[in-house]
């Protein structure tokens, strides 16, 4: 399964949702990639839309391979592994999460201004992200909407590996993937176009689905 883009990705997701029932949904997408998606997601199954930000912690040795990830609420999940395999101290990790965790602040902060954050307790809250790869990320994501104490913890997303499948739903109340290839190497991989979404996309998504609350 390639997607065209992802919006086509987010159409075909919002799809396969819209025969559950859900209890006063709230779609929280992973910015930056998963903004368009769970748009479409939130039109197709008539859930408010917001996003909850996590960031992944690179390791030191190389930006780009991620260690683990942290949460809005400092919530940090690793790669504990990886950590011994390349001897990354806890010193590093805990620099890098206070980094990665202003990063948090500053994005929610450029996304929602001074919006008060959606109640989460007692409703189906839906975490929306445009891929999953190691899952790290959606990890500190979920661990932290957990302590809000949602009715149902949902994961959603277009694509994600098997092996992150199953340690997701140890977790997750419930896990959607519309494709989860054993082959997968990287999330680009399912998309024809996956041109970087930028910040002002995120906020005119969420400025068009905030007007429509109103």
């Amino acid at each position: 399964m390639r997607f065209r883009n992802r919006a086509e990705a987010g159409r075909a997701l919002g799809q396969q949702m819209a025969g559950g029932a859900w209890t006063n949904p709230l779609v929280l997408a992973l910015p930056r990639g998963g903004v368009p998606v769970a748009e479409y997601v939130a039109l197709a199954i008539g859930a408010q839309l917001d996003v909850i930000v996590s960031r992944k912690i690179g390791s030191p040795f190389n930006p780009e391979m991620g260690i683990g990830a942290v949460g809005p609420d400092g919530n940090v999940v690793l790669d504990q592994l990886l950590i011994r395999r390349v001897k990354v101290n806890a010193e590093y990790i805990e620099s890098a999460s206070r980094l990665e965790l202003e990063e948090i602040h500053r994005r929610l902060s450029t996304y929602r201004g001074t919006r008060p954050f959606p109640q989460v307790t007692g409703r189906d809250a839906i975490v929306v992200d445009d891929g999953i790869a190691t899952g790290y990320t959606v990890m500190a994501a979920v661990r932290s909407l957990r302590r809000d104490h949602p009715l149902r913890l949902i994961v959603a997303t277009p694509v994600c590996p098997p092996d992150t499948l199953q340690w997701l739903r140890q977790e997750a109340d419930m896990v959607v993937s519309l494709t989860s290839p054993k082959d997968f190497a990287a999330v680009g991989q399912f998309y024809m176009d996956f041109t970087q979404v930028s910040d002002a996309e995120v906020i005119e998504i969420l400025s068009r689905s905030w007007e429509k609350e109103n």
